[in-house]
């Protein structure tokens, strides 16, 4: 008896020490005024690359975190792993979502890009605002000429 409670107890503690191995502990918070912070952080960058920046934050077993930064519009988006999730931080934007991306060429893995969202859905996200892209939508951000577009992004891993 004293056996079978010993080896219970040592599973426990694998399966405990496994768990805390896959997840941090550590807690993070990130308030309104940080995130507008590193949102003006990639302004330089934005204006070098195009009209847009973008920068990992964290990065988790199955998701990450990343600050971007639109002043243009972006191309057409298709991530066939990742799930992905908004939160506007800073102005004002139109998703485009749904419908077909003519001549999608692969950028990488599970990636595919092309020059816009046709027949599609679209709203318009306003600061505070949060939306979600499943796995395998097509999406695009529109952003109003002269107009700053600054999002803070969960990307998920759900294939």
């Amino acid at each position: 008896m004293r056996l079978s409670f010993l080896v219970a107890t040592v599973c426990i503690a694998l399966v405990g020490t496994r768990v805390a191995v896959a997840q941090s502990p550590v807690v993070e918070h990130l308030t309104q005024a940080q995130l507008v912070e590193k949102a003006l952080a990639l302004t330089a960058k934005a204006q070098a690359g195009g009209g847009s920046a973008s920068t990992k934050l964290s990065e988790y077993p199955n998701h990450f975190t990343m600050m971007s930064l639109r002043h243009s519009d972006g191309g057409a988006e298709i991530h066939e792993n990742f799930a992905d999730f908004f939160f506007v931080v800073k102005g004002r934007a139109t998703l485009v979502s749904g419908g077909k991306v003519p001549e999608a060429k692969t950028a990488g893995a599970g990636e595919m890009r092309g020059t816009s969202v046709q027949d599609g859905t679209r709203e318009t996200l306003n600061e505070g605002d949060i939306v979600h892209i499943p796995a395998g939508v097509p999406h695009q951000l529109l952003v109003p000429k002269n107009g700053t577009f600054a999002y803070f992004v969960i990307k998920v891993k759900e294939k």
